[in-house]
C-alpha cells in the first residue's frame, strides 16, 4: 500500500517542479488554460454524447416501428407458403418507406425451399445479418403473463464497409415470414460529425477566451507585483527613495503602502546610521591628526631617554623604558586608525609598480631584523605588477603576527598560480581555534577576554586585508594539518586593470602625503622591534 499512497505524491512533487520553471504569468496562463480546456471538453463530451444518443434513438426507433407495421400490413395479403415472387413483390413494398431502408424477407415456399427475398440483393443479403441477431430473432419464447407474444424485434448496429448500418429482425407472430431492414445511419454520422467540429471549434474559443482573460487577469494583478519586485531590487541596490504609486484600496494597494512605509523607515534608519558612522569616521580622523603633532614631540623626547638609559637611575629606568614603549605603540595605534579611515573613506589609492616579489619580501624580513627567525621559499624572477608599499605593509603583518603568537621557524613561500601571485606564510605554533578562524581578520578582537591589552594596536590583520582587497585579492587563515597556523595570500599578478590613469596619479599624491612613514609604521622599521604591524592577540589563545 505504500508504493502505491507514494506515486500521486511523486507526480504533484513532479508537477509542482515542473511549473517551478515557469514565470508566474505563465503559469496563471497555463492554469487558466488547463481550466478552460477541462471545463470546455467535459462540456462538449456530454454534449456529444447526449446528443449522439438522442439522434441514434430518435431514427432507431422509427425505423423500427415503421418495420413493425410495414412487416405486418404487406406480409398479411401473402398466402401461407408464397412464392419467391411474391416474397420479392412484398419486400419491394416494405422497402418503398420514408426511412430508405432495406428489407429482407424469408420464409418457406411452395417448393419446400427457402427464398431469401431482398429489396437490394446486392447490398442486403443474409450474410450481412449478425448470427447473433439471427439466433434472438428465432428464438419462439413462451407465452406467459409477462409475456404476451413468442417472437420479438431485436436490432443492432454494424459497420459495412466503413459505413454504420441499423440491423433490425423479427418474426411473424401467428406464422409467416421472418424479415430484416438494413438501414444505413450514414447521414446520422455526418450529423455527428459536424456537431463535434462545432464542439471543438467552440472548445478551442473557449480556450482563446481563456487565454484572453488570463492575459487580462495577468496584467491586473502581475503588473502590480512586478512593480514591488522592481523596487525591492532597486531597493536593495541603494535607491532607499524608491517609492511605489498606490491605487485602489485591495490587497494590493496595501502591500504597496506597506512597502512604502518600510522604505521610509530604512531610510530614516540608514540616513541616521550613515550619519552616526560619517560623525566616528570624522572624530577618528580628527583625533588621530590631533594626536600626531604632541606624539611627535613626545616621540622625539622617548628616543632622547632612549639614548640616554644608561645614564639614568636604576629606579626610574624602567619606567623610562616604559613610556619609551607605550610611546611607540600610541604612534603605531593613530598610523593605523589614520590607516583604517582611508579605507573606510574609500581615499586609498594603489601606487603600481613592477615588483621582484622574491626581493621584495627579503627586503620586508631584512629591515626588521627578522632573517634569523623566518625561511624564506621564493623563486627569483617572479615579478607581479602591484604596490611594493602596501604588500610590505600585508607581508610585515603576516609575518610578524606569526613571530609574535605562533612558533619558529615561520616560513615564507612564494609561488603563482596561473594568473595569481599566491604568498604563504606559516608558523609552528598551536595554530588558530576553530571558533577564532572567523573572527582573526576582524577590527580589535580579542580571542580571549582576559587578554584586552597587547602591544599592537589589534588592526594589523584588518589593514592586511584591506590592503589585500584593495589590489582585488584575499587573505585566508586556517591550521596546517602538520601543525601550526598557515596564512595565504592571494593577489593578482597584474592589477592595473584595477586602476586608472587618474586613479593612478591620485596614489602618487597619496603617498607622498602619507607613505613616508609607511615602513616603521606598519612593519616596526628597522631597529628589528615589531612594534608597527598592528598584530594583537586577535585570532590566537
Amino acid at each position: 500500500m505504500s508504493a502505491v499512497s507514494d506515486k500521486p505524491g511523486r507526480a504533484r512533487g513532479w508537477a509542482a517542479g515542473l511549473l517551478r520553471w515557469f514565470s508566474l504569468r505563465l503559469r496563471l496562463m497555463l492554469v487558466f488554460g488547463l481550466v478552460a480546456l477541462t471545463a470546455a471538453v467535459s462540456a462538449s463530451a456530454i454534449a456529444y454524447w447526449l446528443n449522439r444518443d438522442a439522434v441514434l434513438t430518435r431514427t432507431q426507433d422509427a425505423a423500427l416501428d415503421e418495420f413493425r407495421k410495414a412487416l405486418k400490413d404487406d406480409t398479411d395479403p401473402l398466402p401461407s407458403v408464397p412464392t419467391c415472387s411474391e416474397l420479392r413483390e412484398a419486400a419491394g413494398r416494405m422497402a418503398d418507406n420514408t426511412q430508405k431502408y432495406e428489407v429482407l424477407l424469408i420464409t418457406r415456399t411452395k417448393d419446400a425451399g427457402s427464398c431469401p427475398a431482398a429489396s437490394d440483393k446486392d447490398l442486403f443479403t443474409l450474410d450481412v445479418v449478425p448470427s447473433s441477431l439471427r439466433r434472438a430473432v428465432d428464438q419462439k419464447r413462451p407465452v406467459g403473463k409477462g409475456n404476451t407474444s413468442p417472437y420479438h424485434l431485436y436490432w443492432q448496429r454494424i459497420t459495412l464497409g466503413g459505413t454504420p448500418y441499423l440491423v433490425g429482425g423479427a418474426k411473424v407472430n401467428g406464422g409467416g415470414p421472418t424479415g430484416y431492414l438494413l438501414k444505413s445511419l450514414d447521414t446520422e454520422r455526418q450529423d455527428l460529425n459536424s456537431l463535434a467540429w462545432s464542439l471543438g471549434i467552440a472548445t478551442g474559443l473557449a480556450l482563446i477566451g481563456a487565454a484572453l482573460l488570463a492575459q487580462a487577469a495577468a496584467a491586473t494583478v502581475l503588473r502590480p507585483v512586478q512593480r514591488l519586485g522592481e523596487a525591492a531590487h532597486r531597493l536593495g541596490e541603494g535607491h532607499l527613495d524608491t517609492r511605489l504609486q498606490v491605487s485602489g484600496s485591495d490587497e494590493l494597494a496595501n502591500l504597496s503602502h506597506t512597502f512604502n512605509r518600510a522604505a521610509e523607515r530604512l531610510q530614516k534608519r540608514v540616513a541616521e546610521l550613515s550619519g552616526r558612522e560619517a560623525s566616528s569616521r570624522r572624530f577618528v580622523a580628527d583625533m588621530s591628526h590631533e594626536l600626531r603633532t604632541p606624539l611627535t614631540a613626545i616621540t622625539a623626547v622617548t628616543e632622547v631617554l632612549e639614548e640616554e638609559a644608561d645614564s639614568l637611575d636604576p629606579m626610574i629606568a624602567p619606567a623610562v623604558q616604559l613610556v619609551v614603549s607605550e610611546t611607540r605603540r600610541l604612534n603605531d595605534l593613530v598610523e593605523n586608525l589614520m590607516e583604517v579611515t582611508r579605507f573606510d573613506a574609500g581615499t586609498a589609492r594603489l601606487v603600481l609598480d613592477d615588483v621582484d616579489v622574491a626581493d621584495q619580501v627579503t627586503a620586508c624580513i631584512d629591515a626588521r631584523a627578522w632573517l634569523d627567525a623566518v625561511e624564506l621559499d621564493a623563486a627569483r624572477g617572479i615579478v607581479a605588477r602591484l604596490d611594493p608599499r602596501r604588500l610590505d605593509v600585508i607581508l610585515a603583518n603576516l609575518i610578524g603576527n606569526a613571530l609574535k603568537h605562533g612558533g619558529s621557524p615561520v616560513r615564507v613561500s612564494v609561488r603563482t598560480d596561473g594568473d595569481e601571485l599566491l604568498i604563504k606564510v606559516r608558523d609552528h605554533g598551536p595554530g588558530i581555534p576553530e571558533d577564532v578562524l572567523p573572527h582573526v581578520f576582524d577590527r580589535f578582537y580579542k580571542a580571549s577576554a582576559s587578554r584586552p591589552r597587547s602591544e599592537g594596536s589589534g588592526l594589523g590583520l584588518s589593514i592586511a586585508m584591506e590592503n589585500a582587497h584593495i589590489h582585488g585579492g584575499d587573505i585566508s587563515a586556517a591550521n596546517s594539518p602538520e601543525g601550526g597556523a598557515v596564512f595565504t595570500l592571494r593577489l593578482p599578478m597584474d592589477t592595473s586593470r584595477t586602476a586608472s590613469d587618474e586613479a593612478e596619479d591620485e596614489r602618487d599624491h597619496d603617498h607622498d602625503r602619507d607613505g613616508s612613514s609607511g615602513g616603521d609604521r606598519d612593519g616596526g622599521g628597522s631597529k628589528g622591534k615589531g612594534t608597527g604591524t598592528g598584530r594583537d592577540e586577535e585570532g590566537r589563545p
